[in-house]
């Protein structure tokens, strides 16, 4: 019994020196691959004007999740009619991008642009009008190469996010 006590706080000890040295590194995300902790320069200002972020290849959110870890990951945004947008369309069947769960349960939201840190709210967009007028502008500008014919299928599930100050 002594033995097995020893084995489960030595893995204890482990994890908790795991999750300290991520803590301090950030693991940013890397393509597709999700990450943990942001690491950047936290502005607290308020931003009037987001169309900045879309000059960068892609933004990077940091949600809460259930598990106490935070969920990074790399998302395309939209900088639409005077206010900063982020979208999943979810056209793989069998897919499922849990971010967007995450973003529902905890609206609070850390945004990585460049080395820039900004704690915001993502809030889903609930008036049909306003969630069509984004992805109808994400295809026309063509971002994630978004087709028409991929938004109108019914196996396509959509949300859009609007940033905003917490």
């Amino acid at each position: 019994m002594k033995t097995l006590l020893k084995i489960a706080v030595g893995i204890l000890v482990c994890l908790v020196l795991m999750l300290l040295v991520l803590r301090v590194t950030g693991l940013d995300p890397r393509g597709l691959r999700p990450g943990l902790w942001l690491k950047g320069n936290l502005v607290t200002t308020p931003v009037t004007d987001w169309s900045f972020a879309e000059k960068a290849p892609f933004i990077t959110i940091q949600m809460r999740t259930w598990y106490l870890l935070p969920h990074s990951v790399n998302v395309s945004c939209l900088y639409y009619n005077g206010h900063l947008y982020i979208s999943s369309v979810q056209y793989r069947q069998g897919v499922k991008y849990r971010w967007n769960d995450y973003l529902i349960r905890d609206p609070h939201v850390r945004i990585k642009i460049g080395n820039q840190l900004f704690d915001r709210t993502a809030t889903l967009v609930t008036d049909p009008a306003e969630k069509e007028g984004v992805l109808g502008e994400k295809v026309r500008r063509s971002i994630d190469e978004l087709t028409p014919s991929m938004l109108s299928s019914r196996n396509v599930k959509t949300n859009v996010f609007r940033i905003s100050d917490n």
